[in-house]
């Protein structure tokens, strides 16, 4: 029944502890891996506790030795002691680690830069002391990042710009204007980083002698205002004001500008009308280019903007009848046959993402690849640095394989196409050293946990081990794999599924089963992948004794852009009747027990699990529902009218796609659990639809957390959340 564990292995008891203890069993391994400048090092993070502490670890690429070249062992884990803006910001980034979280090396010289506790340090090399350039205290210190040539440290305080030797000194401010109005510079707005995975609000140029900067004025937004219900305090530490763009409503003012390192004169760049700013890159000629998208996001506009007058021209359009998928795959170019100052570029234009290259005016040079699959990110290559090899390297899919694998290619630019260098099942991933002589080969699949190589990079012959320690819990647990399998839609679209199928002590089924939902677009959960093997809820509810499936429905991502964009202007709809037909797959083939089964999810996916008692009640029984979108009307613009368009343009698909709108027709039992400081998924989501259940005298479940955001963070509450949702299952389904 595909790839996969089999019924026949016997788990041990899991319990709830198990559960929530993060990094999950096998993912206590090195991230944020680089090769250090010149290639002598391979540099990560890690905690020297296998917890959530990171420290920053390197590795002598000639020797294998390992040692810690820092370890803040000072740092607060409690991450209620942060400022509000760094709590934001990780939930921003849904960052759970603590300590060292993030590091950069300059792109020339070798000095690293840490931001920690509210401190910056650096390091003038990796053996060298940390010496602190910026003290913590006062504002919080953001965004901070070293210019290309190492000497200066830019970032953020108080809504305004600052820049600081990097062999310290006294910091100056660069803009101004900001601090005390309610905007900001030189940060992403709250739109650029939720929905555009846009976290950076200002870009060192090449030779570090000017700073492009976002000015974001939220001011005529009006104010979200969320009370901390759960607290002692009252005053202003028992809320928090949001200025929240809903769907159809003003957007943030955001603005492009360019200003001297040392401050003085701001030159705004044209961005014609623009609603939206999704990307920025200095390019090596010393103009921008800047990605711009229209409202709808039915029309990409690549701009080449002139940093001295702030001119611009548009280089290069991408347009579609549904919406444009933003990438980071613009990046400059040189090689052999293209002209001087062109740009890497992916495009969707046939229906999956490819590479192609564009000249300087922004016409069509050459496609690079191109087929049924699609380009996922490009890792390395295709640089002045690379010495006119003319070859990048890029992930994606596989032909064949499907969606569920990712592989690392090798593309050359004279159109040949691309040439597959991973060739085992699973997830690969890859870091290229600089001299392009070897990579780091991280891969992972249902079966396989993570592992790490060094590898050279003509060839592929293993040179090292970097990580490839087996995490005793595995097998503690006895954790066995989904099985990958297939299901029909009703019109014969081919959907995937993983199979969490109850041990042999369960007997043969059929079981009571629970869907585990997304179904959002922009996610794929059906995968190969380590992370589907350690989805814990689903393998402790396995061990109970319940069939648990995981469907990819139409509208989620990696299988092309008709089978993402089949949900335009009709949400809850389509997903739901492809989760039923995985139900109705599952109880052909004798596993799911037709007459017990529910369904749970987080975010889209609660919208979902309430969807599905609302529109499929005669397949799901119960339903949980966690942080649920309830009416489109209530989430944020970028988001939303990407799907829906604007409300004023589709106002029956935003009623129609509403949960209220279905409650009517809702049966079976309802868990909806909901954070009370969510700031994304607002908990008024949560309560207009009780107000509907209500009205309706619809029988239903509230577990609320007054103290937590849109994912749960404190392990008590986690604790109880996991509790309370087996009860509530094993009272619906299994009794």
């Amino acid at each position: 029944m595909g790839r996969g564990g089999r019924a026949h292995i016997v788990s041990l008891r899991m319990r709830i502890e198990d559960v929530i203890r993060f990094p999950l069993p096998g993912l206590s391994l090195p991230g944020s891996l680089r090769f250090a400048p010149g290639d002598r090092a391979l540099v990560w993070l890690a905690s020297p506790e296998a917890g959530l502490r990171q420290a920053l670890f390197a590795m002598d690429l000639a020797t294998g030795a390992t040692r810690v070249a820092l370890d803040p062992r000072q740092a607060a884990a409690d991450e209620t002691k942060l400022s509000l803006e760094e709590q934001l910001r990780r939930e921003r980034l849904r960052e759970r680690s603590v300590g060292v979280t993030s590091y950069q090396f300059a792109e020339k010289g070798t000095r690293i830069l840490v931001p920690l506790g509210g401190a910056l340090l650096v390091k003038d090399d990796l053996d060298a002391p940390a010496r602190e350039i910026v003290a913590a205290g006062g504002p919080p210190v953001q965004e901070a990042r070293l210019s290309p040539d190492g000497e200066w440290v830019g970032f953020v305080r108080d809504a305004e710009l600052h820049v600081v030797s990097a062999a310290g000194g006294t910091p100056s401010q660069v803009t101004s204007g900001a601090r005390g109005t309610g905007r900001t510079n030189g940060l992403a707005d709250y739109i650029a980083m939720e929905e555009m995975h846009r976290y950076q609000g200002w870009w060192w140029s090449d030779d570090s002698s000017r700073i492009a900067f976002e000015e974001c004025d939220e001011t005529h937004i009006p104010v979200y205002r969320i009370v901390h219900q759960g607290k002692d305090a009252t005053g202003d530490a028992a809320q928090e004001d949001h200025r929240y763009p809903f769907a159809g409503q003003a957007n943030a003012k955001v603005r492009l500008g360019v200003v001297a390192r040392t401050g003085g004169p701001v030159t705004w760049m044209d961005l014609r009308g623009a609603e939206y700013l999704a990307r920025v890159r200095w390019m090596p000629d010393g103009s921008l280019l800047a990605q711009v998208q229209d409202r709808r996001q039915r029309r990409l506009d690549v701009l080449r903007l002139d940093p001295a007058t702030g001119r611009s021209t548009v280089l290069h359009t991408e347009s579609s009848d549904t919406w444009v998928n933003l990438h980071d795959m613009l990046r400059p170019v040189d090689g052999p046959g293209v002209p001087r100052g062109s740009f890497l570029w992916a495009s969707e234009r046939t229906g999956f993402q490819h590479l192609e290259i564009r000249g300087p005016d922004g016409a069509l040079v050459r496609t690079l690849t191109s087929g049924e699959w699609q380009v996922d990110s490009v890792v390395a290559g295709g640089s002045a640095a690379d010495g006119g090899r003319g070859v990048l390297w890029c992930l994606g899919t596989a032909p064949g394989a499907g969606a569920v694998e990712r592989h690392l290619y090798e593309v050359p630019f004279d159109g040949s196409g691309a040439r597959r260098i991973t060739t085992e099942p699973g997830l690969h991933s890859a870091v290229i050293d600089h001299s392009r002589a070897r990579w780091l080969h991280v891969r992972h699949s249902l079966s396989s946990p993570p592992v790490i190589l060094l590898r050279e990079l003509a060839g592929g012959r293993v040179l090292r081990a970097v990580h490839d320690a087996r995490d005793p819990r595995i097998d503690e647990l006895n954790l066995a794999p989904p099985e990958l399998s297939e299901c029909r839609a009703d019109d014969g679209t081919t959907l995937r599924l993983l199979v969490y199928r109850p041990d042999a002590s369960h007997g043969a089924g059929p079981f009571p089963t629970v869907v585990s939902v997304y179904g959002g677009p922009h996610v794929q959960r059906v995968q190969d992948s380590w992370e589907a093997t350690v989805n814990m809820r689903a393998q402790y509810l396995r061990a109970q004794g319940f069939l648990v499936v995981v469907c990819d429905n139409r509208g989620s991502m990696r299988r092309g852009k008709a089978f993402e964009e089949a949900i335009h202007r009709n949400m809850g709809d389509l997903e739901v009747r492809d989760q039923a037909a995985a139900v109705r797959a599952m109880a052909e083939r004798g596993l799911a027990d037709p007459a017990r089964v529910g369904i749970y999810g987080w975010s889209y996916g609660g919208y979902m699990a309430s969807m599905a008692l609302c529109r499929a009640p005669d397949v799901f029984r119960a339903a949980c529902a966690g942080a649920p979108v309830t009416h489109w009307d209530g989430y944020d613009t970028h988001y939303t009218e990407r799907y829906m368009d604007l409300p004023q343009e589709n106002p029956e698909g935003y009623r129609v796609s509403s949960v209220m709108h279905h409650v009517p027709h809702m049966r079976g039992k309802l868990l909806l659990v909901h954070g009370m400081l969510d700031e994304n998924v607002h908990f008024r989501h949560t309560a207009r639809l009780v107000n509907a259940l209500n009205r309706h005298r619809k029988d239903y479940e509230l577990l609320m957390y007054p103290d937590e955001r849109h994912m749960p963070r404190h392990e008590g509450d986690r604790r109880s959340m996991e509790e309370r949702i087996v009860a509530f299952f094993r009272r619906e389904l299994a009794g």
